[in-house]
């Protein structure tokens, strides 16, 4: 599967695959930690050379090139990191694994920390309009849901569907899929500004986990999950409706 493909390409503006591995304790905060391990990163994929700080946050960057850029996070109880516009999966999942196999060492990370483990596939959508009314039109239209609406004189307020799933019998393996339209009733009636339309699949498997061994398994387990569920449901059944609705006008 070619998820960052140009067929993709003509459906989102951006492409992202990110990675957020949750924690029960507060990671170290001794530079020597930090700096060690952001060397490790840099000297496999030397392209991320940029150390940033930000409030509550440590980052190691890319430079940002034609809109694909790659990062790495630390936070108080989270370790990230992400792909942006990736021209392949490979990239992404390489920095995913390397991320899996060495933060827990200089990081002095267990197995008992571990919270969870997050993959998400965000797409981006540039779309004109009232992005509430777009979702609407394209997601549950003709549905018994949208019954409760009388569109003549009613004005939509927050539209943005969210479904979870379990993936297995002991509800450790999640997905959910979510359409953010990043306006609202929090926000009024202003959802027609500059920011996109997002739709996010992540993939969590819940701790917890008896050795920093079976990381990458489950990181491979998480990536499998992703890549089907994007294919043959996030694309047809999500994506190409909202595209074939924001093109329509």
């Amino acid at each position: 599967m070619t998820v960052a493909s140009t067929s993709l390409g003509a459906l989102c503006t951006d492409f992202y695959v990110n990675q957020r591995v949750g924690l029960t304790m507060d990671l170290p905060s001794h530079r020597e930690s930090v700096l060690d391990l952001f060397g490790r990163i840099r000297k496999e994929m030397p392209e991320l050379d940029r150390f940033r700080r930000y409030a509550g946050e440590l980052a190691l960057e890319s430079p940002e090139i034609a809109g694909r850029y790659a990062w790495v996070a630390l936070q108080r109880t989270s370790v990230r990191s992400g792909w942006v516009n990736p021209d392949d999966l490979d990239g992404p999942y390489q920095l995913h694994r390397l991320l899996l196999e060495t933060a827990p060492y200089f990081l002095s990370i267990t197995p008992l920390d571990v919270e969870s483990i997050e993959l998400v596939f965000g797409f981006d959508l540039e779309v004109t309009g009232n992005r509430n009314e777009i979702v609407f039109d394209a997601l549950l239209s003709g549905s018994a849901l949208a019954e409760v609406v009388q569109q003549d004189r009613e004005h939509l307020a927050d539209v943005q569907p969210f479904l979870a799933l379990s993936l297995d019998e002991g509800n450790r393996t999640q997905a959910s899929v979510e359409v953010k339209t990043r306006g609202g009733h929090r926000e009024g009636l202003n959802t027609e500004g500059n920011e996109p339309l997002s739709v996010y699949l992540t993939v969590r498997r819940n701790g917890p986990f008896r050795d920093l061994k079976e990381l990458p398994d489950v990181f491979a387990m998480l990536a499998g999950h992703a890549e089907r569920m994007v294919e043959d449901r996030v694309i047809p059944s999500i994506l190409m409706p909202l595209h074939a609705r924001s093109m329509s006008g």
